[in-house]
């Protein structure tokens, strides 16, 4: 089972919001996850980002691989 640490798309059409959630590689975008470990909002002017620094250092030990946009997101916030 591939683990990735993603976005989840959110919110209404031209205004997203994101959920950084842990899912299997082979779930659709939207679909299926294992756990929420955060949010992502680029709407708002600095965008927000929350990040529950622990669950993502412990699936990233266990072997979750972040996307390159959530790798982004954790760097900025500290995590990685």
């Amino acid at each position: 089972m591939a683990v990735k640490i993603r976005l989840r798309r959110m919110g209404a059409k031209k205004a997203p919001f994101y959920r950084i959630v842990v899912a299997d590689s082979r779930y659709p975008r939207d679909g299926r996850f294992i756990e929420e470990i955060g949010y992502y909002d680029p709407t708002k002017n600095p965008s927000v980002i929350k990040v529950d620094e622990e669950k993502a250092k412990k699936w990233i030990s266990n072997g979750a691989q972040p996307t390159d946009t959530v790798k982004a997101l954790l760097k900025v916030n500290g995590v990685l």
